[in-house]
C-alpha cells in the first residue's frame, strides 16, 4: 500500500507564496499616485495593445501587473460585477472598496484551495468626487488588500526591484503635486540612476477628477515625451 505524501499546511501556504512571488518578479512594477487633479497609473510596456491599465466604471480604473491572462480574466469579472451592480441598483452604487473586497475575497480563496495561486498583483483606482478622497486598494496574490494614501507600487512582492522602485516613491511624493511633476517622479522612480525608459516603452493613464461620469483617460506617447521635456525624436524602441 503506498503512502500519501504529506506537507504541514504551513509548508504548502510557504510554497504557493513562494511560487507566485517568484513568477510576479519576472514582471516590471507599476505606480499609481494621487496628483491635484486626480489619480494618476503608470507601467512600463511594450506591447501597444495588452494592456496593464484599463478602466473598470465611470471613475474606477484597474492595474496589474504579473501573468497578463490572469490579470486580464480578473479585469474582465471586475467590469462585469461593476455592470451588473450599477444596473441592478445605481451608477453611484459601483465603488473601488467593494470591488477590492470581492477581488479580495475571490483570490484569497484561489490562493488556498486551488493548487496554483494567481501569479499577480492587482491595484483597484477610483478618483473621489467633490470632498470624497481618491481611493487606490492594492490587492495581493493571496487576497491580501491594502488602502494606499498617496501611492500604491505594485511588484514589491515579487522581488527587489519593486521595493526599490517604493523606497524611491517614498523619497520623490509630496501632497498636491501636479499632472507634470507626479508623472516625472513616477518615470524617475521606475528608471533608477542607471537606466533611461523611453516614451513608447510607458503606459500611462489617469482618472481624471473634474469630469462628469467617465474619468478613464489613456495618454498618448506624444502627452508622455511633451511631459517628461523629452523631444519625440527621442522616444524609440526600449
Amino acid at each position: 500500500m503506498s503512502m500519501q505524501f504529506y506537507a504541514s499546511p504551513e509548508q504548502v501556504m510557504s510554497d504557493r507564496a513562494e511560487y507566485a512571488r517568484k513568477n510576479i518578479a519576472r514582471g516590471r512594477p507599476l505606480v499609481g499616485t494621487v496628483y491635484d487633479g486626480g489619480v494618476l497609473l503608470v507601467a512600463e510596456n511594450l506591447s501597444h495593445s495588452l494592456h496593464k491599465i484599463s478602466e473598470i466604471y465611470d471613475r474606477i480604473a484597474f492595474a496589474g501587473v504579473g501573468r497578463y491572462n490572469e490579470f486580464d480574466q480578473l479585469r474582465v469579472a471586475g467590469v462585469r460585477h461593476a455592470d451588473t451592480k450599477g444596473y441592478t441598483y445605481a451608477r453611484e452604487d459601483v465603488d473601488a472598496r467593494s470591488l477590492a473586497n470581492s477581488y479580495s475575497q475571490f483570490m484569497g480563496q484561489v490562493f488556498t484551495h486551488e493548487l496554483k495561486p494567481f501569479e499577480v498583483e492587482i491595484l483597484v483606482a477610483e478618483v473621489g468626487v467633490g470632498s470624497a478622497p481618491d481611493q487606490l486598494y492594492h490587492i495581493a496574490f493571496d487576497g491580501t488588500v491594502t488602502d494606499k494614501d498617496n501611492f500604491a507600487v505594485l511588484g514589491v512582492l515579487g522581488g527587489d526591484g519593486g521595493a526599490q522602485v517604493a523606497e524611491r516613491m517614498n523619497s520623490h511624493y509630496r501632497d498636491g503635486w501636479s499632472l507634470e511633476e507626479a508623472l516625472a517622479a513616477v518615470v524617475s522612480s521606475l528608471e533608477g540612476p542607471e537606466r533611461r525608459i523611453e516614451a513608447s516603452a510607458l503606459e500611462v493613464a489617469m482618472l481624471v477628477r473634474d469630469r462628469p461620469q467617465r474619468s478613464f483617460e489613456r495618454m498618448s506617447e506624444e502627452r508622455i515625451s511633451q511631459l517628461l521635456g523629452r523631444g519625440s525624436d527621442e522616444s524609440g524602441s526600449a
